[in-house]
């Protein structure tokens, strides 16, 4: 009989600060409350801080477009790490993404990691005109922290972390997006740890409970960065 494969968190850390960080915190109850929810699970966790994916570059684009039969191997090498990253969202039970905002937008290292996994006839299809996401598995949660307070509010026009993120996962298929968000982090202590508790607290309702085994931990070494 085949062994059934473990269900799987891919988490991706976009912080550039590795101690310190409110969205890393945040994506650390995040990720407990999955383990404890699935104790046969798996994480694998990608600091994009530490160990950070490679901008596209011009034969990572054409080995985008074009047809599986005319690829070269220059064109298979350069697009390697693509299809390493989407095996591993397609795989998964549930993405989780932590980030913080940097000036109104999303950290470039988050960026590079997008660019890799939206790709036309892996995550997402276009025919008669219309789009369609191929990642219909998965769940998400983002993590995200903003400096100022505010962007449910006067700055929402300025937040294009939140509305870029959840967007985009819809766009490949992946509607079941959850938002935990902490604000302020450049405040008073006080008041961004009181977010910071309120963010973490909602974390910990995420999945059902269950027994407190936790997950494997799996660290990825950016084989093809």
């Amino acid at each position: 009989m085949t062994a059934r494969k473990p269900i799987t968190l891919v988490r991706i850390d976009a912080s550039a600060r590795s101690e310190g960080s409110f969205s890393r915190h945040l994506a650390d109850a995040t990720e407990m409350a999955w383990q404890e929810a699935h104790p046969e699970g798996v994480v694998v966790h990608r600091d994009l801080a530490l160990e950070p994916i490679p901008h596209i570059h011009k034969l990572t684009i054409q080995g985008y477009y074009t047809p599986a039969a005319a690829m070269t191997p220059e064109l298979r090498a350069a697009t390697a790490l693509s299809d390493s990253l989407i095996a591993e969202i397609k795989g998964a039970h549930t993405i989780l993404i932590s980030s913080p905002i940097y000036n109104f937008s999303l950290p470039s290292s988050l960026k590079a990691w997008i660019d890799q996994i939206v790709r036309i006839g892996h995550t997402f299809a276009y025919e008669d005109g219309e789009f369609s996401g191929l990642v219909v598995g998965p769940r998400a949660v983002l993590a995200l922290s903003y400096g100022a307070d505010g962007y449910q509010g006067p700055l929402a026009r300025m937040d294009h972390l939140r509305p870029y993120l959840s967007a985009l996962l819809s766009f490949v298929g992946i509607v079941d997006v959850q938002v935990l968000s902490v604000e302020a982090t450049t405040g008073d202590s006080a008041t961004a740890q009181a977010a910071l508790d309120a963010a973490t607290a909602q974390a910990r309702t995420l999945f059902n409970a269950a027994p407190t085994t936790h997950a494997a931990q799996i660290r990825i070494a950016g084989e093809l960065a």
